[in-house]
This record gives structure tokens, sequence and C-alpha cells, in this order.
């Protein structure tokens, strides 16, 4: 899972597909920047949308309100399978330790080419207790009698991972405001909280055929 890593409504209204990487590699650098300061993680689903706020329910009950900083976006999450997992691709894996040092997959996203380097690395993560998050380059995937082995490098070192059938496996695309609609659920890596309680972020994943599993 990671990070955290925004699309331009704008840029991806009003310009051509051969632009949106370019967009998106610009926005996204923006989006770290943001990152930076911030200091909230969201798990939640779309409840409604109140005046340009989404009431968002978090996964643990909680009713939040979130709003897009100004330039920021909005990136849809869409279904995507082992086999799209090929050597070279750059993905983020949502793993838990295992006694022999390799991570298991909870969860798979395979970044778009334009956020390669987003986050790269290995660190620990909140989505269940332990688990960590590893954003890095495919060097290589193998067969076992575990599951599908890969091997991810990133700039400090590497980790294996095993794949287990059935861990959830997506993929990031061009999104925009439309995507975010109630029943969508939503991951967002870092918001900023407001005077008035309310959430404040530079990027949000949006459910579009397959949930944010990180």
């Amino acid at each position: 899972m990671s990070l955290m890593s925004s699309l331009s409504r704008a840029t991806l209204g009003g310009v051509g597909r051969a632009l949106v990487p370019l967009a998106l590699g610009v926005a996204l650098v923006a989006s770290t920047a943001w990152a930076q300061n911030a200091t909230v993680r969201v798990r939640g689903t779309i409840e409604r949308v109140e005046d340009g706020v989404y009431i968002v329910k978090s996964r643990d009950g909680a009713e939040l309100k979130l709003k897009l900083a100004a330039g920021g976006g909005v990136v849809a999450v869409v279904p995507a399978k082992l086999a799209d997992i090929k050597q070279g691709k750059y993905i983020g894996v949502t793993g838990m330790p295992m006694a022999d040092g390799s991570q298991k997959a909870i969860g798979i996203h395979i970044f778009l080419d334009a956020q390669r380097g987003l986050a790269e690395g290995h660190q620990p993560w909140d989505r269940e207790p332990n688990s960590t998050m590893t954003n890095a380059n495919v060097e290589a995937t193998v067969a076992s009698a575990q599951g599908q082995v890969l091997t991810l490098k990133y700039k400090d070192g590497e980790k294996k991972i095993v794949v287990p059938d059935g861990t959830p496996i997506v993929a990031y695309a061009p999104g925009d405001a439309s995507d975010m609609k109630p029943g969508a659920k939503i991951f967002v890596g870092g918001a900023k909280k407001l005077p008035d309680g309310t959430l404040e972020t530079g990027r949000v994943a949006v459910s579009k055929g397959a949930a944010p599993p990180m």
C-alpha cells in the first residue's frame, strides 16, 4: 500500500489522452509535497456530498467531512489481475511480515507509469496491525507452492512478496470528481485537519469497479 500518493481535474477534463501521463506526473509531485504536512489517512465510503464537501463513513463507523484542496484531484481504482504484474512494473504491496523475512500480500495496486518512484521503499503501514507497504519495481515473478512470488527492488533494498490466491489486485487509472459519488469507496493517503474538523487532501483514490485495498 502506497502513498500515497494528484490528478488535475482541469487537465483531465480539457487535455487529450496524450498529455494525461505528463499531467499525472506533475500533479503527483504536488500531491507528495502536500502529503509531507498531512496527518490523517482515510479509508471509507462516501455517504453524500454537501456543498462540495464529501461526507464519508470511515471503516470504524465515524462520519468524516472531506474536501479536495485547491488543485487537488482524483485517481480511479480499477480491477486488475495477477497477469498484469510483469517485470518492470511499479507497484505497491500492502503486506504482512512472514517468519522468513518475506511479505504475504493482502492487497496490491499497480501504479500508472507517471507515478513511478512515488513513495518508493518499504515502511510500516496501518491497514492492519503489523502491516507494511512496499512501493517498488517488479524485478522478477515466479510460481511457488505458496502462490506467485514477486521480487521487488527499491532504492534501499528488496523484498520477496508471496501473493496467495484471491489477493485483491487493482490498478490506478485517470479519474475525476464525477467518480466521487455516494457509495464509492475511497482511500486518502494523507489529509490535513482544518480548524473546523474538515479533512482537506490533495488526492483521493476512489473505487471504479474495485475497492482500494491499501
